[in-house]
């Protein structure tokens, strides 16, 4: 979660950060080929706003119905000491089940299979360190009209949750069509991509196969931050990476898409050593 609370708490809008809480805890179970069976969630204040902790809630909710998973308990704690008046923290744990000779990323990953990439909702939950750098460099307020998206504060548009990956990845697991996955956390394409793949093997991505949403266009232009750096910061509109056999693309491609995804053909698998080319 980290800064992203910051601007929550600072725009006053606490109904998305527990959809974050529980899409970052589940989409990591997804990848391992794994399904969350249930989440417990954290939520500690230095004085409890019964109306911004129902809010909190109801998004860790939310995010449980979108993940199929149960809430089965949480924990709310109230420490003085710890928090500024306003403040607050959430934090989660999810669990998931998986049989153990169906674990990914599967160990015949080959030269040629392809890499699909799946669209982000925005930001996600990472970068927002330099989000709010930017921001504020900008003299910009989170209720203003966002400069990016129509009808929008810059608050809302910021803060659009996570997308949860957990009922299109499982599609795809169960049509025994994906050979791994990547969640698009923090580090970006650049340093989640190379994790799934084996030490001689390389992804190489075509960078023109999807365009940048505004969001990320906005932040490269207003942070006059360089592509390499936006790569490594933020997941530029792919928020999950899957790696299917070439021959079963296409099939891979429709599941994807019948789940609701929107689903870009970026790459393929190389020789190499380990590193994003």
């Amino acid at each position: 979660e980290g800064t992203k609370l910051k601007v929550a708490i600072e725009a006053g809008i606490h109904d998305t950060v527990g959809i974050d809480l529980v899409a970052m805890s589940v989409n990591d179970i997804v990848v391992q080929g794994a399904e969350p069976l249930l989440f417990l969630d954290y939520f500690a204040t230095g004085k409890l706003d019964v109306a911004i902790g129902t809010e909190v809630v109801k998004g860790v909710a939310e995010g449980c119905r979108q993940a199929g998973c149960a809430l089965v308990g949480g924990e709310t704690a109230e420490m003085p000491g710890m928090y500024a008046r306003g403040d607050y923290d959430v934090a989660g744990f999810a669990l998931g089940a998986v049989e153990r000779d169906q674990v990914l990323p599967r160990r015949d990953m080959a030269e040629g299979d392809v890499v699909l990439g799946i669209a982000s909702s925005g930001v996600h939950s990472n970068g927002f360190s330099l989000v709010r750098r930017i921001v504020s460099d900008g003299g910009l307020k989170y209720d203003a009209p966002a400069p990016f998206a129509k009808n929008e504060t810059l608050g809302r548009a910021l803060l659009a949750p996570t997308r949860i990956y957990v009922k299109s990845a499982l599609a795809l697991i169960r049509s025994g069509h994906v050979k791994g996955f990547a969640h698009i956390t923090g580090g970006g394409l650049t340093e989640n991509a190379p994790r799934v793949v084996p030490d001689d093997l390389d992804i190489e991505i075509d960078l023109g196969a999807w365009k940048l949403p505004p969001v990320f266009q906005w932040l490269a232009r207003a942070g006059g931050v360089e592509e390499r750096e936006m790569l490594r910061t933020f997941n530029c509109g792919i928020g999950m990476l899957a790696i299917v056999p070439a021959e079963h693309a296409t099939q891979a491609q429709s599941i994807l898409t019948a789940a609701g995804e929107r689903v870009f053909r970026l790459g393929h698998i190389i020789p190499g050593k380990g590193e994003p080319v």
